[in-house]
């Protein structure tokens, strides 16, 4: 039996589509597309989107970095969500998100196609579709933590995505260990989101990142990255093989 998993996204790094297939009959509802570190071109994204989307998936798209086309792309491709990586400072992330909404909130240019059914815009287009399209910057440097207050409270923000692997690595540190110093960091971007009522959102690989991120109140957890899952399996098989005592 399957449940819907709908606080819960799975993290796609390349357009597999069966894997999309499978992931939507274990239950999930939503999927970050990692564009920003994985193998999606346009003419990927002109399918994976509207596939996912017509699954009942929601698309949070991980854009290739803190630019105005990249973004426009994503939304005009149909995602549901951009998620913005580094980002600096709260001038910068005024700057950047600004490209997720159309004016007078933004200045996300206007495309058709897709978001329209490829007819003319409705006369409430842009505020519907600024309701619509969620933009979640990262949290993932000292700059934008310095600064996370700031950048919660900006009308073009709708929530927070933190980073917390670079944001540990950024503190100087060798890799993401979900330390006491990492914990605190991830606090007080939640305490941010909560402050200006917004949601976050966090990659949650293990059981102890999990129940801090539902402690401190996530919205959406990120699970099950596709090709640790794959390798995961693999493991499986082997180590099953072995116990049949056939390796």
């Amino acid at each position: 039996m399957t449940f819907p998993l709908d606080n819960f996204a799975f993290w796609l790094t390349a357009p597999v589509f069966p894997h999309i297939e499978i992931a939507r009959e274990a239950g999930f509802t939503s999927v970050v597309l990692d564009i920003e570190h994985g193998t999606f071109n346009l003419d990927d994204l002109d399918r994976v989107i509207p596939f996912c989307r017509a699954l009942g998936i929601k698309v949070y798209a991980k854009v290739l970095g803190p630019l105005t086309e990249p973004i426009q792309q994503a939304l005009d491709f149909g995602a549901d969500a951009v998620i913005i990586p580094h980002i600096g400072d709260v001038a910068h992330a005024r700057h950047v998100t600004a490209a997720a909404k159309y004016p007078p909130l933004g200045v996300r240019s206007y495309a058709g196609g897709r978001t329209v059914l490829y007819g003319p815009a409705s006369p409430t287009y842009a505020s519907d579709e600024n309701a619509r399209v969620k933009c979640w910057p990262m949290i993932e440097s000292r700059e934008s933590l310095a600064d996370v207050e700031a950048i919660a409270a900006l009308p073009t923000v709708d929530g927070l995505f933190a980073g917390p692997t670079d944001l540990s690595m950024a503190a100087g540190n060798e890799r993401y260990t979900f330390s006491d110093a990492d914990k605190a960091d991830i606090a007080r971007i939640a305490a941010a989101a909560k402050t200006a009522g917004k949601s976050w959102v966090m990659p949650c690989w293990t059981q102890p990142e999990r129940a801090f991120a539902k402690e401190h109140g996530v919205s959406t957890t990120v699970v099950g990255a596709q090709f640790y899952m794959v390798r995961a399996a693999f493991a499986s098989l082997v180590d099953g093989l072995s116990a049949e005592g056939l390796l």
